[in-house]
Order: structure tokens, then C-alpha cells, then sequence
């Protein structure tokens, strides 16, 4: 073979290894997100029980009296994240309803805004106190008008 024909199948060869990583990165994305969805609290639930089950059955007796404290205080761990997780997907899903309602009170009040004939609002005079000169320019600013560069004077 020439060079040029070796160098054609090695372009060949990384050409076939690019489409391939991108169809794995595809196909894990895929497989990691269907693993999570799949995970909902009655499997995880199912699972836990029967793997208790079989790793009761499976544990020799005479190890079962000394661990049998630590692997309490482990099913009481477990039990309370299943039940905090259950309360902050309850939450979740009540603060979802919750901003739909305020969406759909938001919308309304467009609605009824937009409705309302445009008016113009009425000039109305404003009077302004009188200023005396002594003590108004005596006076020092505010500590919120000194920091923003503004007088009421």
C-alpha cells in the first residue's frame, strides 16, 4: 500500500470513531435520563424491601445479633430521606400550581388593564412649600441624599 491509500483509512477509521462517540454520548444522555425518570418512589420503595429481604435472608446468624443496632439506625435513615424527598417533590409540584395561579391572575390583570379606556391623568397644579432661604441652604443633607447626589432643597 502507498501512503496515500494508508492515510485515506486512518481519515476513514476517525471519521467512524467520531460518529461513534457521539452516538454513545446519545445514547448515555438517553440512558441517564430514563434511568432517572424510572426511579420513582413505589420502584425504589420495592427494591429497598426485597433487597432487605434477600440480604436478611442471606446474613449468617451469628453476625445478625451485632449488627442488627446499626442496620436499625440505617433503615431509620433511609426511611427519613424517602420521606423529606417525598415532601420536597410534594412542594415542588404545589409551588408549580402555585405559579400557574399567579400567571393566570397576572394574565387576567392585563386583560382588564388593557380594557380600561387609556385617560390621560389631569394636570394638576402641585404647590410647592416656600423655601426660606436662612434655613434651607444651611441645612446639610441627608445621609441617603448625600449618597446619591440628591437634595430635596
Amino acid at each position: 500500500m502507498n501512503f496515500e491509500a494508508l492515510r485515506q483509512r486512518v481519515q476513514r477509521a476517525e471519521l467512524v470513531v467520531a460518529v461513534r462517540v457521539e452516538k454513545t454520548r446519545s445514547s448515555w444522555t438517553t440512558l441517564s435520563t430514563v434511568w432517572r425518570t424510572g426511579w420513582t418512589p413505589l420502584r425504589i420503595i420495592t427494591v429497598g424491601l426485597a433487597g432487605g429481604f434477600l440480604a436478611g435472608r442471606l446474613e449468617p446468624t451469628g453476625l445478625g445479633a451485632k449488627v442488627q443496632g446499626a442496620r436499625w439506625l440505617q433503615m431509620i435513615g433511609s426511611v427519613s430521606s424517602l420521606v423529606a424527598s417525598t415532601q420536597a417533590a410534594f412542594a415542588s409540584i404545589q409551588a408549580g400550581e402555585a405559579a400557574d395561579t399567579a400567571e393566570q391572575a397576572a394574565d387576567k390583570v392585563d386583560q382588564a388593564a388593557d380594557e380600561l379606556p387609556r385617560q390621560a391623568p389631569a394636570a394638576t397644579p402641585t404647590a410647592s412649600p416656600p423655601v426660606r432661604a436662612d434655613t434651607d441652604a444651611a441645612r446639610q443633607p441627608q445621609p441617603a441624599e448625600a449618597a446619591t447626589d440628591l437634595s430635596e432643597r
